[in-house]
């Protein structure tokens, strides 16, 4: 059997043609994502009432879930100390193991502190 011999300008423009196709994916999701930025900050440009800015954001979001070919898969997990199932988009944080929350100062209440601030103490 003889081998198949392909001329190097064919193997260049296959390969070419592969490589766009590849990066096509990638721009209509930048674009989509561009497009959704645009979206909601239309929608807080303080023009709309509460609910109205609301519904805006609600449909910018449906319009790039609907772009990127639907809404991330939701993952069930249980809490840390097991009486609650929380669910979450699939490749999320896990959730938090409750060392966010403190006590107040007079120990009457538990403070659930944001993700991106340290306690304070």
């Amino acid at each position: 059997m003889n081998p198949i011999r392909i001329p190097g300008a064919m193997l260049c423009v296959a390969l070419l043609a592969a490589a766009a196709a590849a990066s096509a994916q990638p721009a209509q999701e930048v674009h989509a994502r561009q497009r959704y930025e645009r979206e909601v900050a239309a929608c807080n440009s303080g023009t709309l009432a509460a609910p109205a800015r609301e519904a805006c954001i609600r449909a910018a979001g449906n319009a790039l879930d609907r772009a990127l070919g639907g809404p991330p898969a939701q993952v069930t997990v249980p809490s840390a100390d097991g009486r609650a199932t929380i669910v979450t988009p699939a490749g999320a944080p896990p959730p938090s193991s409750g060392s966010d929350a403190v006590p107040s100062r007079d120990g009457r209440a538990t403070i659930v502190l944001p993700a991106d601030r340290p306690a304070s103490r």
